[in-house]
C-alpha cells in the first residue's frame, strides 16, 4: 500500500488567500521529504473553506520545491476550461514537472460554480461537458493534424501548418499523456465507471467505508464496457487521517481542533443540504441530526495512536475488499504546524511498516 494526500486546498474563511497557498506549499514540501507517493489539488471557485480557483499555480511552484513526489489537480473542473486551451497548458505543466504530473478531472459537484460558469449541473451537464472536454483535451494531444471536432459545447480546430512555420506544437512530456485521475462521491458513481471504462485512477473520496465498497462495482462495470480488468492497486481512498502519540490527543488535535471546525461549520451542513448525509452513515437507519462530527470520527475518520490507526487502516482495507493507496485529506493546521507534520511523520514512519502484509492481499484481491 502506497500513501499519498489529497486537498481540496481547505482554509478557514478568514484565512488570507496567499497564507493558505504558502501552507499548501509548506505540506507537499513536507510530503516529498517524507516520502508520500503523490498529492492532489483541487479546483473551487465559490466555496470559501476551499478556496483556491486554479491548482496548476500551486503545481507549478511546487514542482521547483519538491524532488520526488507526484503532483496533481485533483481535479480541473473541465466544463469550466476551454479544452484546446487547457490541453495545452497541461503539456506544458508536464514539462515543467519533469514528467511528475498527475492529470486529475472532475465534473464540479458546487451548484455555486454551476451559477457562476452557466452550467446545468442538475441535469447532468456537467458531467457530459467534462467526457467531451476530456475527449478533446486526449484527441489533441495524440492525433495529428489536421482535424476538427464538432461537439455538442465545443467546436476545436487543430490546424494543419500555416505560413510555413506556424502549427500546433505542444504535448505533454509523459507519452501518451500524464497518467488520468477521477473521483468519485454518489453510489453507482457515473464518473467511476469512466475510470474503469478508460483505464483511468479511481479515487474515491471521503466517505463511509462501508459506503464505499459500491465504488469498486463502479469501475468493474465501466471496465466490462471495454474489456478491461482493472487493477485494486490503482484505486485511491480518500480518508480524514490524524495520529498522535495516544489516542486522546489525536481526539483532542482532530475533533477539537480545525478538523472539527471545517467539518461543523462546512462539510457536514454542504452534504445536509445536498441530502448526502447518508454517504457518512455506518447505517441507514442512523438519524441525519447523529450525523455529527464525533460520530464521523468515530466510523470514518482514521484518528489516534499509530496502533490505533493501524488497526483501523486494516479493517477498512478488509471492508472494502483491498485498495492501493491511502490519500491523507489535507487541513489548515498552520496555527499548529508541527502536529499536522507529526501525523504525516507517523504515518509514513510508525504505521506504514506495520502494513506491509496488505500488499500480498492486494495481490490476490486484483
Amino acid at each position: 500500500m502506497e500513501i499519498g494526500y489529497f486537498t481540496m486546498p481547505s482554509h478557514p474563511p478568514e484565512c488570507g488567500l496567499k497564507e493558505g497557498h504558502d501552507w499548501d506549499l509548506q505540506t507537499l514540501r513536507w510530503l516529498d521529504e517524507l516520502g508520500y507517493q503523490e498529492a492532489w489539488i483541487g479546483e473551487h471557485h465559490t466555496a470559501p473553506w476551499e478556496p483556491h480557483p486554479s491548482p496548476d499555480l500551486i503545481l507549478a511552484q511546487a514542482f521547483l520545491q519538491t524532488k520526488n513526489i507526484r503532483l496533481g489537480p485533483g481535479g480541473f473542473l473541465l466544463p469550466y476550461h476551454h479544452p484546446a486551451e487547457l490541453a495545452n497548458r497541461v503539456a506544458m505543466l508536464d514539462h515543467l514537472s519533469g514528467g511528475r504530473l498527475n492529470f486529475g478531472v472532475a465534473a464540479s459537484g458546487l451548484p455555486s460554480d454551476w451559477a457562476m460558469f452557466n452550467v446545468d449541473g442538475m441535469s447532468g451537464q456537467n458531467r457530459d461537458m467534462t467526457r467531451e472536454a476530456l475527449e478533446i483535451i486526449l484527441k489533441m494531444w495524440t492525433e495529428d493534424a489536421p482535424w476538427t471536432h464538432t461537439g455538442k459545447f465545443w467546436t476545436v480546430n487543430k490546424p494543419d501548418t500555416m505560413f510555413d512555420f506556424l502549427k500546433p506544437h505542444l504535448k505533454p512530456l509523459q507519452a501518451p499523456h500524464p497518467p488520468i485521475g477521477v473521483a468519485g462521491l454518489s453510489k453507482g458513481s457515473d464518473t467511476l465507471k469512466l475510470a474503469g471504462e478508460r483505464g483511468y485512477i479511481p479515487m474515491s473520496l471521503n466517505l463511509n467505508p462501508a459506503y464505499v465498497g459500491s465504488h469498486w462495482e463502479s469501475v468493474e462495470i465501466g471496465a466490462a464496457k471495454t474489456g478491461r480488468k482493472p487493477k485494486r492497486s490503482d484505486w485511491r481512498l480518500v480518508r480524514e487521517v490524524f495520529i498522535a502519540d495516544t489516542d486522546e490527543e489525536a481526539w483532542r488535535l482532530s475533533v477539537g481542533d480545525m478538523m472539527g471546525r471545517m467539518m461543523h461549520e462546512y462539510f457536514l451542513p454542504l452534504l445536509g443540504h445536498f441530502g448526502f448525509k447518508d454517504y457518512l452513515k455506518a447505517a441507514p437507519d442512523v438519524a441525519d441530526s447523529d450525523v455529527t462530527v464525533e460520530y464521523c470520527a468515530r466510523n470514518n475518520w482514521i484518528v489516534g495512536s499509530p496502533a490505533t490507526v493501524t488497526e483501523k487502516i486494516e479493517r477498512i482495507y478488509h471492508e472494502v475488499g483491498g485498495f492501493g493507496t491511502l490519500l491523507v485529506f489535507g487541513f489548515d493546521y498552520k496555527h499548529k504546524p508541527e502536529a499536522w507534520h507529526n501525523s504525516l511523520r507517523l504515518l509514513k514512519q510508525e504505521v506504514m511498516p506495520r502494513l506491509k502484509h496488505l500488499d500480498a492481499d492486494l495481490i490476490k484481491a486484483a
